[in-house]
């Protein structure tokens, strides 16, 4: 399977490659104080453009990133959510944003469970992580949803070395055991 081949689906999601369509929402999500304050704030178009070409940048260097998030019935860019680990990073991120008309609807739930799963299949990492402010407590929700505990304080790369963050995460071995325990009857 080629990269550009990669989708995933749920109940309600794809989780599939970014593309040059996705940029519009994307673009609005980083226009919005109240989404993107934990995220590095706000950006305008052009900056969030060159920002957006991470992920796709990622996925051709690395081999994976985070995946852009559509409503299957719909076709609607939700957000990202995935596997993401840049130079410097503290671990293996399980991260996300969605643009806020996406909020409060389970998508992160529903995104995150397929992204760990994949993570864990496709890329054998051992553990995840989730770097997360300690005011963003709708993140921090998600995480314990998701069976993380917090590990304590970390500390980013430059050039986000002053952000605070605390990292939450889980072994594999939590997760794949979390896992069989929903599937039984």
């Amino acid at each position: 399977m080629s990269r550009s081949d990669i989708r995933i689906e749920t109940e309600r999601l794809v989780l599939r490659l970014p593309r040059a369509e996705d940029f519009g929402r994307y673009a609005e999500l980083y226009a919005s104080e109240e989404a993107s304050r934990f995220i590095g704030g706000t950006m305008p178009r052009a900056a969030a453009w060159r920002k957006f070409l991470q992920m796709p940048g990622a996925w051709a260097v690395q081999g994976f990133a985070m995946f852009s998030v559509e409503e299957k019935s719909s076709g609607l860019w939700l957000g990202q959510m995935g596997p993401w680990r840049p130079d410097g990073w503290p671990g293996n991120e399980i991260g996300y944003a969605f643009h806020p008309d996406a909020w409060g609807r389970g998508y992160a739930m529903e995104s995150a469970v397929a992204s760990i799963d994949w993570a864990f299949a496709q890329l054998g990492w051992n553990d995840i992580i989730h770097c997360i402010d300690p005011d963003n407590l709708p993140s921090q929700k998600v995480a314990q949803r998701l069976g993380s505990t917090l590990k304590g304080p970390g500390r980013l790369p430059e050039p986000f070395q002053d952000h605070p963050v605390r990292i939450w995460g889980q072994p594999r071995e939590q997760w794949l055991a979390r896992r069989a325990q929903e599937r039984q009857p």
